[in-house]
């Protein structure tokens, strides 16, 4: 007769989870439980999992509460119920509209009211009055039994047990961002909202037997099936699955013409192969949506990138969803569909991060609300966050919480408060905290989503279900990745850039003619890959340099080998000593060489785990895949995986390995697979990275600048104009006949865009823009007030940072005749005039002008000086000993160089010591490397931004210098005028 329960879906208030609600119920001797979390169905599916493996009957339905005061409860009698309160609550939450105070009639659900002495007797037979065992005994004398009809059992449950009511206190104080101290009673359940056994229940309703009977047999009415054993995506693109297989066929075929020609006949077997298995498997409609997609966002003329496992399938790449070719790279199509997978596959597909929401909005409208929905996320506490939260509860000051989110048991801040804290923090760890959303997966469901989940309207504007991606796995939901990435858009915009500036077509797509571009490949070997997809950051143009990489199947490996997995295992090294000495290294078990000798016995991608653990430890390749996704953080069943792994172990002890050996291949799979990519996710980020590059090298400066105004790389802005100048650009400072409101390119020259000012508004910055291309350049100071109607603020920013230099007149001059002009009266930004007024007119002294007092002002406001260099404004003239491009010849040698800080990476050691590695650029722009070991540190630490005196000896680790640093002192600038 549990009729009220929350679990800890009921977010900062239960202290349950889904499976301890079932469990405890269970061993109190409750044959039924009703869970109705406040607000949402996050945890329905869950729960009804949870209750059938406890041998209970589960119940369902919402607790509908406004502003925290219960207005009603829905408790399904069925599926049918289940999703009409779903929907109830989904209409208000998606538009916005508070709850109503008297909800409508559902025909396959109850509603249950907080008790009140009056009214009872108007309720009709959907609707009854839930009393609390507590107002049972403090009502009892006005029961009578003319009331009873409608009356039934409501003990609420919050917590499971008596103790737990201080852990739902903070998370209440936490909620409402108070002290512990401040919370009223209103703001929490009542202490005795924890569960109880049967008996209690039917002994505090002695003397009241409708009450009993009323509850049981609402009870009797309501069960909640879920099937978890079917698809429930969308079943047909066409209508009827005869139909998809037919179309699938059609495309596949077309577009097996067009990726292998005619005469192909592995390609036309693979083709034949997939086909099969998609329709046995039933997933036609699935391929056909995604291909949907893509056509549609690729009629737009958005670039996209198909990746994950997605790539191993060659009807795919014929789709044109993917543009990575399986064959080429004997990629398998059973690791992304195959019959013994028990979860359901997904594609991947990028898009710029400007046109991303044009293309969810396109697949919403395509599919209906109805059926449609962003796949939701679960943020959970964390640790260090619970600490900060619960600090804030018990009113620590800042530094006693810094101090205990840092360093949690630390003695000197050890009191009776801290050691509360850190007890909370342990027990609420993991809790649910915030409903959020994934970061792009997308599920179209057969039936009404609302079935299945109560629905969100989160800021992004697309409804959203309130449970995450593992439920909709559970369920039997295959979800469609539709991402942003800043990558695509530096490809999408340096390709529109060069079709305005140069009149040439570049189609992206055609990655055969990059793979094999002489240009490219020397480029890529010397790892001039600034800006470029995922071959940017320091360490991976250090591992292209150390692999000599000037092929596509090199680089595909190089980008799983960047991954954490395999450098903090120490394989990454261990693989390119190997790349370089074949010969100089022996295999640790013979199943190694035979499984991965084209990776010199080092696991490199996900396929290669799953084939270590089905050959060396045997185990089948579902468990292998259990095995892989569990380390990927992509599964949650505890008592599986450890199944599983005490199952490698065992088998390796049954066919007689050393344990040392042993222990050796599981720290190698342990340590990679959470971090590896697959063979084709790798392969999908190598297409793009040689997209990128292509662009690069063959147009460098509509490259350079499409990489600016996406602002999304590894590196800081300032870095790409170096960039672009290293690549023979002109560099100007912002100017208002000149820039648009992001960077430009004419011919060499860049000018930067107005929206790299510091401070200055966007509306003016557009404003300027549109008034010059309406009425032509404008031709003085006076003119431009006049025509945009800037304000005195915004005027000095526009006069400082040069934008207004076209007049001729230095800044001290332009500032006098900014404040004469504009005068005292304060200006009302926007409004410009029909006709310039009246001007008076002064004759200026000469006013002094140092140039250093530029650079300042640039740095300022654009964050980088254009004008001069970082290194023209130091004190000193020295600019070093040795330049970058000379490091190779210095191999061994102590050198001093002078460099401009550009990146630190912060790495510990396995002895749990610091080190940094970073990167700088000397006065040429020319990047150089560094390695900075703890001793080092302790004298020479890091001092914020800057140019860098740095002494130290050249190493050279395969063809790939850096300067093991010795010394190390931070520069001074010239003072300011």
């Amino acid at each position: 007769m549990l009729t009220h329960c929350h679990t800890y879906h009921s977010l900062r208030y239960g202290t349950m989870s889904p499976e301890v609600l079932a469990q405890r119920a269970r061993v109190l001797g409750h044959e039924v439980v009703v869970m109705t979390d406040i607000n949402n169905s996050a945890a329905v599916p869950g729960f009804v999992k949870a209750c059938h493996s406890e041998g209970i009957a589960p119940v369902c339905g919402i607790d509908f509460r406004r502003k925290g005061r219960m207005l009603y409860q829905g408790i399904a009698r069925n599926r049918e119920g289940m999703q009409e309160l779903n929907r109830f609550l989904s209409d208000h939450t998606v538009q916005g509209i508070p709850l109503p105070d008297t909800p409508p009639r559902l025909e396959h659900a109850f509603w249950v009211y907080p008790f009140l002495i009056q009214g009872v007797e108007s309720l009709s037979g959907h609707e009854y009055m839930g009393i609390t065992p507590a107002e049972v005994k403090r009502h009892y004398h006005l029961l009578d039994k003319s009331r009873h009809g409608r009356l039934l059992l409501r003990p609420t449950a919050s917590f499971a047990t008596s103790g737990e009511y201080a852990v739902h206190r903070n998370l209440r104080a936490i909620d409402l961002n108070t002290l512990i101290s401040k919370l009223s009673a209103s703001d929490t359940a009542s202490p005795a909202d924890h569960l109880t056994t049967p008996d209690e229940l039917v002994k505090v309703c002695q003397g009241v037997p409708g009450l009993i009977h009323n509850t049981m047999k609402v009870l009797r009415e309501c069960r909640l099936d879920i099937d978890f054993t079917t698809i429930k995506n969308k079943k047909s693109f066409t209508g009827s699955r005869y139909d998809d297989k037919l179309l699938l066929e059609k495309l596949a075929a077309d577009g097996l013409k067009h990726r292998y020609g005619t005469r192909n006949q592995e390609a036309a077997r693979r083709v034949r192969s997939e086909l099969d298995i998609i329709d046995k498997l039933g997933f036609a409609s699935y391929f056909l949506i995604t291909w949907d997609i893509v056509r549609y966002s690729m009629s737009r003329g958005f670039y996209h990138v198909g990746r994950g496992s997605g790539a191993n399938s060659v009807v795919a790449y014929c789709l044109m969803i993917t543009d990575v070719d399986p064959i080429e790279l004997d990629l398998y199509f059973e690791r992304f569909l195959n019959p013994k997978r028990s979860t359901p596959p997904d594609f991947d597909i990028d898009y710029s991060w400007r046109e991303r929401d044009e293309v969810q909005d396109y697949v919403f409208k395509r599919y209906g609300s109805t059926h449609t929905a962003l796949l939701g996320a679960t943020s959970t506490f964390k640790e260090k966050s619970v600490y900060r939260e619960l600090g804030k509860v018990y009113g620590l000051p800042k530094g006693e919480i810094d101090a205990l989110v840092e360093r949690p048991g630390d003695p000197a801040h050890d009191s009776a408060i801290t050691r509360k804290i850190i007890k909370l923090a342990a027990h609420i760890a993991h809790f649910p905290n915030i409903r959020s959303i994934h970061a792009g997966g997308i599920i179209i469901s057969e039936e009404p989503i609302t079935c299945y989940t109560a629905l969100d309207m989160p800021p992004k504007g697309f409804q959203t279900t309130q449970w995450d991606m593992y439920v909709a796995e559970e369920l039997g939901y295959e979800k469609f990745d539709i991402l942003s990435q800043r990558g695509i858009g530096h490809i999408r915009d340096a390709a529109l850039l060069v079709k305005q500036n140069r009149g040439v077509t570049v189609d992206v797509h055609d990655v055969a003619r990059f793979k094999t571009d002489p240009d490219v490949l020397r480029q890529l070997r010397a790892g001039e890959c600034n800006g470029c997809f995922y071959i940017e950051s320091p360490a991976m143009r250090g591992l292209l340099k150390k692999l000599r990489c000037d092929d596509y199947l090199t680089l595909v490996a190089a980008s799983s080998i960047i991954r954490p997995g395999v450098s903090k295992s120490g394989m990454m090294k261990e693989y390119i000593r190997r790349f370089h000495h074949p010969d100089g290294f022996s295999y640790i078990h013979p199943v190694m060489e035979q499984q991965l000798k084209e990776t010199y016995g080092v696991m490199v991608y996900q396929e290669d785990v799953l084939k270590i653990c089905h050959h060396f430890a045997g185990l089948d390749l579902a468990d292998a895949d259990v095995l892989r996704r569990a380390m990927s953080g992509k599964g949650r069943g505890k008592k599986e995986f450890h199944r599983i792994v005490q199952k490698f172990f065992d088998n390796c002890r049954s066919y007689g390995y050393p344990e040392e050996i042993t222990r050796e291949v599981w720290r190698q799979i342990e340590s990679f697979a959470g971090y590896s990519f697959s063979k084709a996710h790798s392969a999908s980020y190598a297409v793009e990275s040689f997209q990128s590059l292509w662009l690069k090298v063959h147009y460098p400066l509509e490259f350079m600048v499409a990489v600016i105004n996406n602002f999304g790389g590894f590196y800081r802005t300032w870095v790409y104009f170096n960039e672009a100048r290293r690549w023979g650009a002109s560099i100007e400072l912002p100017c208002v006949n000149r820039s648009e409101y992001l960077t430009s390119v004419t011919g060499n020259t860049l000018f930067v865009g107005f929206i790299h000012v510091a401070g200055l508004e966007e509306k003016l910055a557009k404003r300027i823009v549109a008034v010059r291309e309406q009425g032509g350049e404008y031709r003085s100071l006076e003119e431009f007030v006049h025509r945009t109607g800037v304000t005195t603020e915004q005027i000095t920013l526009l006069i400082r940072v040069g934008a207004l230099r076209f007049t001729g007149s230095t800044k001290g001059e332009l500032l006098w005749q900014s404040r004469m002009l504009m005068g005292k009266k304060p200006r009302v930004e926007g409004r410009g005039y029909l006709f310039a007024p009246a001007t008076r007119h002064f004759t200026l002294p000469t006013l002094e002008h140092d140039p250093l007092s530029d650079a300042w002002d640039e740095l300022e406001l654009l964050g980088f000086p254009v004008t001069h260099s970082w290194f023209d404004m130091l004190e000193t003239r020295h600019r070093g000993d040795v330049m970058a491009k000379e490091l190779k010849s210095y191999s061994g040698k102590i050198v001093r160089m002078l460099g401009k800080l550009v990146t630190i990476k912060y790495v510990w050691t396995s002895r749990k010591e610091i080190m940094h590695f970073a990167t700088f650029v000397d006065v040429h722009g020319e990047f150089f490397d560094t390695v900075h070991f703890l001793p080092s540190l302790k004298l020479y630490p890091f001092r914020g931004d800057g140019i860098y005196l740095l002494r130290g000896r050249v190493v050279d680790e395969f063809g790939f210098p850096s300067v093991e640093i010795h010394q190390m002192a931070k520069m001074g600038y010239r003072q300011r005028p």
